[in-house]
């Protein structure tokens, strides 16, 4: 039994789950698709982890860092934001020498200067609550892959206040893939079988 193709751009997998395409090829980006893409991140070192990651993917595919997660995990020391904070040029070269990762030194000191960053919010509440304070009222409902847009007024909103707060490299695309990916917003494509599954929106 193969795949097969449904309305609207899902993939009806064998195993009888509706999938976009995206997520129905690739065993890892399927297993990512199922049990992480869109579920609530509530902790600031696995928040700031994912708005390293999506730093590093501008420009590239998710497919390339989730194969380089692991890797980025070892050099980054599980994005421990203390321990990040205290790189110094030495650990920049090191990190620039690592063929694990994404060798991009605009990006590498970026997650440096953002987890100096997700310290000093601590003072103000902490990361966690003020990316989550941008949600929006509603969430996307779109029932083919050109329905989903690629920023929005709320991203372009948390890329601006995350700025002014230090942060680099988090631009309002950039910053509608996180709100997607931690379920701030469901873009799951209404008949997919985790559309709804975050528990933050209704089916």
């Amino acid at each position: 039994m193969t795949d097969i193709g449904l309305a609207g751009g899902l993939v009806l997998g064998e195993d009888g789950l509706a999938r976009p395409a995206w997520a129905s090829v690739d065993p890892l980006l399927r297993e990512y698709y199922d049990t992480e893409w869109g579920m609530p991140v509530r902790d600031e070192q696995g928040l700031y982890e994912r708005i390293s990651l999506e730093a590093f993917q501008a420009g590239l595919s998710w497919a390339t860092i989730l194969r380089k997660r692991p890797a980025f995990r070892a050099a980054f020391h599980d994005f421990h934001p203390e321990t990040v904070a205290a790189f110094t040029d030495d650990d920049v070269d090191r990190l620039l020498g690592d063929t694990g990762i994404i060798r991009n030194k605009a990006k590498i000191r970026a997650a440096i200067t953002n987890a100096n960053a997700t310290i000093a919010l601590r003072d103000k509440g902490g990361l966690v609550d003020f990316v989550w304070s941008f949600q929006p009222d509603s969430t996307p409902e779109p029932h083919i892959v050109d329905d989903i847009p690629t920023q929005s007024p709320e991203s372009a909103a948390l890329s601006k206040a995350l700025r002014k707060e230090g942060f680099a490299f988090v631009g309002p695309t950039t910053m509608f893939a996180l709100m997607e990916a931690i379920g701030i917003i469901d873009t799951h494509l209404v008949g997919s079988h985790r559309r709804g599954s975050s528990g933050v929106w209704a089916r």
